[in-house]
């Protein structure tokens, strides 16, 4: 079932640019069924959209592994979206992990066990049991290459790791507090948890809207907003609609 709840605020802290109305989407973890879902949504609600008022879908990445639908999650993504919708695509740290384990790099076992063998699934690579061995994991790598289309591979390489909309700086799992956006590092941009969660300091002025460490419910923190609702898991993938000064949240 689909619904929104709407999030009131009594002092405006932050502001997408005028004109504009933007949908942020959490992690979607190769469940395409509810992304679909999802999509309908947002384009119902955005068809209430003034005329010529600027619609933007922005995915805050881990789009693959967990659940059992990640190339049919990808082939949606680079569908062209609907009219006059832009997009933008960050990178999560389990694409990275994919593309890691494409180009041969030693990611593998742990790649395996938060969900990649799901994603090999996805794209018909034969899984006939937990590889143990490195011979078994080369040979998985082999039959991974010729089965995942060069387009996805070049999608996922050209995924942004931040992205910036008026007040609002968007990454997938959060940024090292003190530093710069435009300094911080890969790894944290796509890994980082405790001392970003932990943090109240303010983020350069920016709202820092995030994924990659599940919640029950959107977290709406002065610094930060988590929109991963653990979809793959909870069937709850969630939206947040920026317009304005207002924020709102759409999920199924």
């Amino acid at each position: 079932m689909l619904g929104w709840r709407t999030k009131t605020q009594a002092t405006p802290v932050a502001r997408v640019p005028d004109g504009t109305r933007l949908y942020a989407i959490g992690d979607i973890h190769g469940r395409d069924d509810l992304l679909e879902r999802l999509l309908q949504a947002i384009l119902r609600d955005a068809a209430s959209a003034a005329a010529g008022m600027r619609r933007v879908l922005l995915y805050v990445g881990d789009y693959v592994d967990r659940g059992l639908a990640s190339r049919q999650v990808i082939e949606r993504l680079l569908a062209p979206p609907p009219e006059p919708f832009e997009t933008v695509h960050l990178l999560g740290n389990h694409e990275e992990a994919f593309l890691d384990f494409l180009a041969g790099e030693p990611v593998a076992f742990d790649w395996f066990r938060y969900g990649g063998l799901e994603t090999l699934y996805s794209y018909e690579v034969p899984v006939t049991r937990q590889p143990g061995h490195p011979i078994d994991v080369e040979e998985m790598r082999r039959r991974a290459l010729e089965a995942v289309p060069a387009a996805h591979v070049a999608f996922l390489q050209a995924c942004k790791l931040w992205h910036v909309e008026g007040d609002y700086a968007f990454v997938h799992a959060g940024v090292r507090p003190g530093i710069p956006l435009e300094q911080q590092r890969r790894q944290d941009l796509l890994w980082i948890r405790d001392e970003f969660l932990s943090s109240t300091r303010d983020h350069g002025s920016k709202i820092v809207v995030h994924g990659h460490t599940i919640c029950r419910q959107p977290e709406v923190r002065a610094n930060r907003i988590n929109i991963d609702t653990g979809a793959y898991a909870s069937g709850r993938l969630t939206c947040l609609v920026l317009e304005g000064d207002t924020r709102r949240f759409l999920h199924t």
